[in-house]
C-alpha cells in the first residue's frame, strides 16, 4: 500500500509539473496575441469586394500609392509563390523580398533578409456574412530580429493604420468604376 501511495504522489508531480508547463506554453501563446515592435498586425473591415482588396495588394510597382513608407517596388514576372522584387523604403534603403507563401485571392507573406534575420510581411483577407476584413502583419525573426525590431518596429507600426486606410480607399474607389 506504501509504494502505491508513493506511486499516486510521484504521478501527482508529475501531473502538476506538466499542467504548468502546458499553462506556460499558453500564457506565451496569448501573449503572442498582443501586437509588440517585433510582432504587430493591423485590421480593417471595408465595403469592397475582396477581389478589389486583393488587386491592391498585389499590384506591386503601385505599393509606393499607398505604404507611405515606401518609396518604390518592383517585381519579377508574376506575382505568385516564388516571385522575387524589391522595395525602396523612403530613406533609399533597398531591400530584395521574395514571396514564401501564397494563396491565390486570399493571403501572401513576402520575407525580406536582414543581416542574420529577416523581415516577413503577410497580407491576408477574411470574409464572413458579406463583410470583408483585411490585414497586414508584420514580423521580425532571427539573431537580430529583435534589433531590427527596436530599430523599425515603433515607426513601421505606426504607419500600419495609416497604410490600410489608404488600401481601404484606394480598393473602395476602384470598386465604383
Amino acid at each position: 500500500m506504501v509504494v502505491g501511495i508513493v506511486n499516486f504522489e510521484s504521478k501527482m508531480k508529475r501531473l502538476t509539473l506538466l499542467s504548468l508547463f502546458m499553462f506556460g506554453i499558453t500564457l506565451a501563446h496569448s501573449q503572442e496575441k498582443t501586437p509588440t515592435n517585433k510582432h504587430f498586425w493591423y485590421t480593417l473591415e471595408t465595403q469592397a469586394a475582396p477581389e478589389r482588396i486583393w488587386a491592391v495588394w498585389t499590384d506591386v510597382p503601385n505599393w509606393k500609392n499607398w505604404d507611405i513608407g515606401l518609396k518604390d517596388a518592383s517585381k519579377e514576372g508574376e506575382f505568385k509563390s516564388g516571385s522575387k522584387g524589391r522595395i525602396i523604403s523612403l530613406e533609399g534603403r533597398t531591400s530584395k523580398f521574395k514571396v514564401v507563401a501564397f494563396v491565390e485571392g486570399k493571403s501572401y507573406t513576402y520575407k525580406t533578409k536582414l543581416p542574420l534575420g529577416s523581415l516577413h510581411v503577410r497580407r491576408y483577407l477574411k470574409t464572413d456574412n458579406g463583410k470583408t476584413t483585411f490585414t497586414h502583419e508584420v514580423w521580425f525573426k532571427g539573431l537580430t530580429g529583435g534589433v531590427f525590431a527596436k530599430a523599425f518596429g515603433a515607426e513601421f507600426r505606426e504607419m500600419l493604420p495609416t497604410v490600410l486606410s489608404n488600401v481601404k480607399d484606394l480598393a473602395e474607389a476602384n470598386a465604383t468604376h
